[in-house]
C-alpha cells in the first residue's frame, strides 16, 4: 500500500507523534493505519524506558474542580524543561490526568505504594471467596482477583476514563515519546466534599 502525506498527517493528527516517526510506523506496518499505531505503542514503551533516568526538573500543577463543586483534585506532572511544561498540550494532559483522578478515586499512585498490610487484607478476602474452589485452581484464581483488584486501585494502571483501551501510564509514556523528555506523574490529591 502506497504512504501518502494524507496517511501520516492523519496518524501524526491522532497520536501526536513526530511526521518522521508516523512514516516509519508507516512504512514498518505496510500502510495499515491500525499496526502503525501498535507499533507507536510499541516503541512509546522503549522511549520510555530509555528516558527513565533524565532529571525531572520542571513540570505543572494542574487543578480540576468537578462541575457542582464536590470533588476537586491537584496533580503534579514533572518533567525535564521549562519548554515543555509550558506547552499546552503537556498542561491539557496533566488537566485531564486530574479530571480522571476526580473521577476514579484512585488509593495509589504506582503499584509499588501498595503496602504488604494492603496486600494481606486483599489476599484474605479473596482466599475465602475460592476455599470452594478446587486446590490446584485456588492459587491462580487469588492471582487474577488480586491483580483486578489493585489494578482498578492504581492510578497508573487504572484505565483512561476518556479512552478505556489505554491506561494512565500509556498516556504518559505516548507523551514522553511525543515531547521527547521524561515524565512522571509525582503526586496527586482528591479533595471531596463530606469526606
Amino acid at each position: 500500500m502506497e504512504i501518502t502525506t494524507e496517511n501520516i498527517k492523519e496518524l501524526r493528527d491522532q497520536t501526536g507523534v513526530s511526521i518522521m516517526q508516523c512514516k516509519k510506523a508507516l512504512e514498518e506496518a505496510g500502510g495499515d493505519m491500525n499496526q502503525a499505531m501498535v507499533i507507536l505503542q510499541k516503541k512509546s514503551g522503549a522511549t520510555a524506558l530509555k528516558k527513565a533516568d533524565r532529571n525531572l526538573k520542571s513540570g505543572t500543577i494542574a487543578s480540576y474542580v468537578h462541575a457542582g463543586g464536590t470533588v476537586a483534585t491537584l496533580v503534579e506532572l514533572a518533567c525535564e524543561t521549562d519548554f515543555v511544561a509550558r506547552n499546552e498540550d503537556f498542561q491539557k494532559l496533566a488537566y485531564d490526568i486530574a479530571m480522571h483522578v476526580a473521577a476514579m478515586n484512585p488509593v495509589f499512585l504506582s503499584i509499588d505504594d501498595v503496602t504488604e498490610g494492603d496486600r494481606a487484607a486483599a489476599l484474605e478476602v479473596f482466599k475465602k471467596e475460592v476455599e470452594d474452589k478446587p486446590k490446584d485452581m485456588q492459587e491462580k484464581i487469588i492471582e487474577g482477583k488480586m491483580n483486578s483488584y489493585f489494578q482498578d486501585k492504581v492510578l497508573l494502571t487504572q484505565a483512561y476514563i476518556k479512552d478505556g483501551d489505554k491506561t494512565i501510564d500509556d498516556l504518559i509514556k505516548g507523551a514522553i515519546q511525543k515531547f521527547g523528555e521524561n515524565m512522571r506523574i509525582i503526586r496527586y490529591t482528591r479533595f471531596a466534599v463530606g469526606q
